[in-house]
C-alpha cells in the first residue's frame, strides 16, 4: 500500500495532511502499548474536514500511515521544534500524555527508524518538493498549506486551553505578510478564538518548504478539535464542524483567486 494518496494540484495550492493516518503494519501493532494502541495523536478527522477540496483544484496529499510509525512532521535528524519544550522525535517513542508507544525492550532500532525513514518520510516529502516546484514553474508561484488538528487541552505542550484556530508562518518566515494576513482575515470569526505564531509557529514542513524569495509560500493552521469533533470519543461532528469549514472553503476561495 502507498505510503500517501494525492490529488494533483491544478492550482497554485497544495494541501498536506500529514498526521490523519490510522494505518499500522502488523508487526509494530504487537509492539505497541494497550494506550498507543488507540491512536490518541492522530489529526482525528482532518481529511474529513477538509474533504470539500476534492472537488476543487487544490492539491491534497494525505498520509495513510500513522504519525506513530514515522512523523512526517519531523526533521530526520529528530531535531526539537521547539527549543525548551516537549517534543516528539521522527519516531516517537511516547504519547503526548507521556505513556509509552512501544511495550518494553520493543523500541524500534536505529536501523529501523532509517528503514521507516526511506519507506515513508521521503516519498511524501518527494511528493511535496516535486509538486511545489512544478507549481511554481507552472503559476510562479506555490502555496503549501499543512493541516493539523490537537486536543484542546494537552497539559505537557501547553498551560490551559488552546485557542480554536493556530496559524504558524514560523513567525512570519515561511510566507509573505500579505498571504498571513489575508489567511488571518479570513479565518476571523465571532466563533472561534484566533492566534498568531502562539504555541505553534509551524512544524518541519512548514518551515522547511516556506521560501517566501523564492515564491514558496507555507503557513500552518493547527485547529484545536473541539471546533469539529467530539474530544471525549473521538467522533466527528458534523453541527459543530460546519462553522469551521465554511471558514476554510472561503479562505481557500480567496487563496485561488491571488
Amino acid at each position: 500500500m502507498s505510503a500517501f494518496v494525492y490529488q494533483r494540484a491544478e492550482s497554485p495550492v497544495l494541501v498536506s495532511i500529514p498526521h490523519t493516518g490510522l494505518r499500522l503494519d502488523e508487526d509494530m501493532l504487537k509492539r505497541l502499548t494497550t494506550e498507543a494502541r488507540d491512536l490518541p495523536d492522530t489529526d482525528w478527522h482532518v481529511d474529513r474536514l477538509y474533504d470539500f477540496l476534492l472537488d476543487t483544484s487544490v492539491g491534497v496529499l494525505r498520509a495513510e500511515y500513522s504519525r506513530y510509525v514515522v512523523d512526517l512532521n519531523r526533521s530526520p535528524e529528530s531535531e526539537a521544534l521547539y527549543p525548551g519544550q516537549l517534543s516528539s522525535d521522527i519516531c516517537p517513542t511516547e504519547t503526548f500524555a507521556g505513556d509509552d508507544i512501544y511495550q518494553q525492550g520493543l523500541v524500534p532500532t536505529a536501523d529501523e527508524v532509517e528503514e521507516r525513514i526511506q519507506k515513508y518520510w521521503s516519498p511524501y516529502h518527494a511528493c511535496i518538493r516535486d509538486e511545489l516546484d512544478r507549481l511554481r514553474q507552472e503559476f510562479g508561484f506555490a502555496i503549501l498549506w499543512d493541516a493539523h488538528s490537537i486536543r484542546s487541552r494537552m497539559p505537557r505542550l501547553f498551560d490551559g486551553v488552546l485557542p480554536h484556530l493556530n496559524i504558524g508562518t514560523n513567525e512570519g518566515a515561511s510566507c509573505d505578510a500579505e498571504l498571513a494576513t489575508t489567511v488571518t482575515k479570513s479565518l476571523a470569526s465571532e466563533d472561534f478564538t484566533t492566534v498568531v505564531n502562539g504555541r505553534f509557529v509551524g512544524g518541519y514542513i512548514t518551515r522547511h518548504y516556506g521560501n517566501p524569495a523564492g515564491h514558496l509560500h507555507a503557513i500552518q493552521l493547527e485547529v484545536a478539535q473541539r471546533t469539529y469533533m467530539n474530544e471525549v470519543d473521538s467522533s466527528y461532528t458534523k453541527t459543530t464542524a460546519e462553522p469551521l469549514r465554511t471558514l476554510l472553503r472561503r479562505t481557500f476561495d480567496l487563496l485561488l483567486r491571488r
